[in-house]
């Protein structure tokens, strides 16, 4: 007798169980109303910048190549890589579409920044590098010689309607006043 009670009563626990294994099964299948729903990530690009040097093209080694995905106009961080022994730096997390600034910094090299559009799933950049040049300074006095203005190469910026670099800066040559002395510069 306790057999059969033992059994019936198994087997109604063995039941209720695969019954109730069945609708949390049938519940975990339906994502209408629980949890979070995924989200396919965007395509993205894969991404190969090659780093040379500007006057022998030759590979330049631990560059630092920086992606900065832009959003609007606010940037939305940084990825950064370093080149191998080629040159190289391959990224491929930046989404098809998006806008980046890409910037590369080499030492002994000027730095180097311009902004691309990501429209492409294979998109291959070279970066050519060149030595520093001199830093332009407003303070520093200009060449004697660069007044021509004909721009070549003397770092001023000039419109066809603006004045001579040099207008205002001197005055014409006029007659000195006669309450003055020689040996005294005319009033200003």
């Amino acid at each position: 007798m306790f057999r059969r009670a033992f059994r019936s009563t198994s087997i109604a626990l063995v039941s209720f169980s695969l019954f109730a294994g069945g609708l949390t099964l049938r519940a975990q299948d339906d994502d209408s109303h629980h949890g979070r729903k995924y989200k396919v990530p965007p395509p993205s690009a894969t991404i190969a910048v090659t780093v040379v040097r500007a006057y022998n093209d030759k590979p330049i080694a631990d560059a630092h190549v920086i992606f900065h995905p832009i959003e609007g106009d606010k940037d939305k961080g940084a990825l950064e890589l370093k080149t191998n022994e080629d040159g190289k730096a391959i990224i491929d997390v930046i989404p098809l579409g998006d806008t980046v600034t890409l910037q590369v910094i080499a030492d002994g090299f000027q730095t180097y920044g311009q902004v691309y559009k990501i429209d492409k799933l294979n998109m291959a950049m070279e970066v050519r590098l060149n030595r520093p040049a001199s830093q332009y300074s407003t303070y520093k006095n200009p060449p004697a010689d660069s007044g021509s203005g004909n721009g070549s190469g003397n770092g001023k910026h000039s419109s066809p309607n603006s004045p001579p670099p040099d207008a205002g800066s001197k005055s014409a040559p006029s007659d000195p006043p006669s309450n003055s002395s020689p040996s005294q510069p005319p009033p200003k």
